[in-house]
């Protein structure tokens, strides 16, 4: 789809949400049939009586501060592509002038008489659901469907836990290409990765990345070094495997039965951690191998956390 859309200069939506990869997108696109510069446009960021002067410039003396005539960043991108990141938060001021700029290739200054032309791509994205947006008045219909001529939905991360392990090994080229040490990741930090629902998607992943190999305890990428949100997840985890494999009537593990019972009816996560290592190896009579297995974590981790929680 970015091959076919880089192919024309009709104008694309990218829809998805934050952290899909829709400024990544943007660029592939210009990058595939490269004409001119490529100018992102950050509409979120654009507010107040100066947002207009800043996507078509401004003429000299037009305000009392224009000391000299400016160029916007619709001029920049004359003969590239102009991004509109986030359309969904630009005024509905501007909404009809973006829409005149498409439909006619033309903008106007501010304080300016003269129309000025230009030649450019126009590609947009946002994370609002933007026909919504249109049923509310919050959003230009006729600019919706100019701009909508074609359109790509990037899927959430949750959704495409394949490719978890090429992206994965992209950002640890990119990290290692930077000068940084050659990693393989562990089947038990992939398996933790498969099992996350990443709600900040591809960038929260690159994020989680680029701190494992900042931390790299010990020179390898450790499961202690993961964000809180990742080690609580797994913690959580590994709770509910461990209720599954003891109260179920199919567990695949003949335990002994028995519950955690916190004294208080709240608990910390390292204490429901301690308390779930400890009922799994009486479980397993000690055998950490199985208790490893009940807690679906490697043994590595098991034996770390066992130390971590004065567990014999």
């Amino acid at each position: 789809m970015i091959r076919k859309a880089a192919s024309n200069r009709l104008p694309v939506m990218l829809l998805g949400e934050s952290g899909t990869g829709k400024e990544i997108v943007a660029r592939a696109i210009h990058e595939a049939n490269p004409q001119g510069s490529f100018v992102p446009i950050d509409c979120g960021s654009m507010v107040g009586s100066l947002m207009e002067s800043e996507l078509f410039g401004h003429a000299k003396g037009a305000f009392t501060s224009a000391g000299e005539q400016k160029r916007g960043l619709v001029e920049l991108a004359d003969g590239g592509t102009a991004f509109f990141d986030e359309i969904g938060d630009l005024a509905l001021e501007l909404q009809v002038k973006l829409l005149r700029l498409l439909q006619e290739g033309e903008f106007r200054a501010v304080g300016s008489l003269q129309w000025r032309k230009v030649d450019l791509r126009i590609i947009a994205a946002t994370h609002r659901n933007l026909k919504a947006a249109v049923a509310e008045g919050q959003f230009r219909m006729d600019l919706f469907y100019r701009l909508n001529v074609f359109g790509l939905t990037l899927p959430p991360l949750r959704d495409r836990k394949e490719d978890i392990p090429l992206l994965v090994e992209h950002f640890l080229r990119q990290a290692s290409d930077g000068g940084a040490a050659v990693i393989e990741p562990s089947p038990e930090l992939l398996d933790t990765f498969q099992a996350y629902e990443w709600p900040g998607n591809v960038r929260e992943l690159k994020h989680c990345i680029d701190r494992l190999i900042a931390m790299r305890s010990e020179g390898a990428l450790e499961m202690a070094d993961l964000p809180s949100a990742l080690l609580n997840h797994r913690a959580t985890r590994g709770l509910g495997n461990l209720s599954g494999s003891v109260a179920g009537p199919e567990s695949t593990h003949p335990l002994p039965e028995f519950s955690l019972s916190p004294k208080s009816p709240v608990i910390s996560l390292p204490e429901s951690e301690r308390q779930a290592i400890a009922r799994a190896l009486e479980a397993s009579h000690g055998e950490r191998g199985k208790a490893a297995r009940i807690l679906d974590i490697g043994r590595t981790t098991l034996y770390r956390k066992m130390k971590q929680y004065g567990i014999e």
